[in-house]
């Protein structure tokens, strides 16, 4: 077991927006669950429960999306900045261990 101790040079921006795309998918869908129950449980107490599933569908669908637009966009973004730092502050600093 050998541990090597590396710096990470540049990060892919469009692997860490893909990665990030990803992330905001889940996130967007645990989101829309929220949302769908509580949409689904109000309109269900106004007394259209109908209206209250389609509505809690359509919470689910639009954050699942908007997730994986902003978690590309976030993650295209921190990867460009992370490499424009680099020339400033350096990398960051990994361990790795080598069977």
């Amino acid at each position: 077991m050998v541990i090597k101790e590396t710096v990470i040079k540049r990060l892919g921006v469009l692997s860490v927006a893909k990665f990030s795309a990803v992330i905001g998918v889940i996130y967007g869908f645990l989101m829309g669950i929220v949302m769908a129950l509580g949409m689904g449980s109000a309109m269900g107490l106004a007394g259209d429960v109908g209206m209250g599933v389609g509505t809690g569908i359509a919470a689910l669908i639009v954050m699942i999306i908007i997730g994986a637009i902003f978690g590309f966009i976030g993650g295209a973004i921190v990867a460009f900045v992370y490499n424009l730092a680099l020339g400033v502050i350096g990398g960051i600093e990994v361990d790795l261990e080598i069977d």
